[in-house]
């Protein structure tokens, strides 16, 4: 297990007909603390041939399961062609998610979040399930397993921090080294033109955020920052007031959004 660190790995996931099937790469200490654990995940909603992937980050402090926060998204490519590079960087002050080198989402810590923020040692996941109740559509669309086996594949592999022990939950004078270094990486401190790419990547790709689910957070939770842009996209219920003509974007401008995305990536 590790106190804060930068996890990472590229990853293409399985093709062809894939709808009820999750994969989730995630950090989590729900084997040491049964009721009160950490969790950090990348989950991939499966998919139907030819539609675009979505795939959801969440976040989980001190069992805070109840108060979950998704966000969800579709991705500009198809995941199941190539390898991508996907990140989470956790530190005692911020989670940052990355795609490749897009930043998609920051979590900065705030005092009242309190114990909803990440801060126990965690180990990290990689999972794939049956999810057909829930993951694709709502779970319109199930499992078929005349499409099995459902093959996921998994590279370069980054596992960056201090190994910590979370039953003695000494913090070490290497982990306070560590952590510090965490701080300094380039993965920690976002570049302008990244945030350009992050905020592009939200407004065209986010279609759900708990942020803006007033029936279920009348009141946003502390750490939100509410974009005014995306507050007026959102409806109450956290998802994008678009009427249906506003998605007959051409394929000619779905890929030029992509390129965008890709410009920005590359410049860095």
């Amino acid at each position: 297990m590790y106190s804060h660190g930068l996890f990472s790995a590229r990853i293409k996931l399985p093709s062809d007909y894939t709808a009820g099937i999750v994969v989730a790469f995630y950090t989590s200490n729900g084997d040491v603390f049964e009721k009160r654990h950490d969790e950090l995940d990348f989950e991939f909603l499966g998919n139907i041939k030819g539609k675009p992937w979505r795939f959801q980050t969440n976040l989980y402090g001190n069992g805070s399961t109840s108060r979950g926060r998704e966000e969800r998204y579709t991705l500009w490519f198809d995941p199941s062609k190539s390898y991508h590079r996907y990140t989470i960087l956790w530190t005692s002050s911020k989670i940052i998610f990355y795609i490749d080198e897009v930043p998609i989402r920051e979590i900065l810590r705030s005092d009242k979040m309190g114990g909803d923020f990440p801060s126990k040692p965690m180990a990290l996941y990689a999972t794939i399930w049956d999810a057909s109740d829930w993951a694709t559509n709502g779970g319109r669309h199930k499992v078929n397993y005349k499409y099995a086996p459902f093959v996921t594949e998994m590279t370069d592999l980054v596992l960056h921090g201090c190994i910590s022990n979370p039953v003695q939950q000494l913090s070490t004078e290497n982990c306070v080294d560590l952590d510090k270094q965490l701080e300094t990486i380039h993965y920690n401190n976002i570049t302008r033109k990244q945030m350009t790419a992050m905020k592009r990547f939200r407004e065209k790709y986010m279609y759900y955020s708990y942020c803006y689910d007033t029936l279920r957070y009348p009141v946003p939770p502390p750490e939100c920052v509410i974009d005014p842009v995306l507050r007026q996209r959102f409806k109450d219920t956290g998802r994008p007031d678009f009427d249906r003509r506003h998605h007959r974007r051409s394929r000619k401008r779905s890929n030029v959004l992509s390129n965008q995305v890709y410009e920005i990536q590359d410049q860095d």
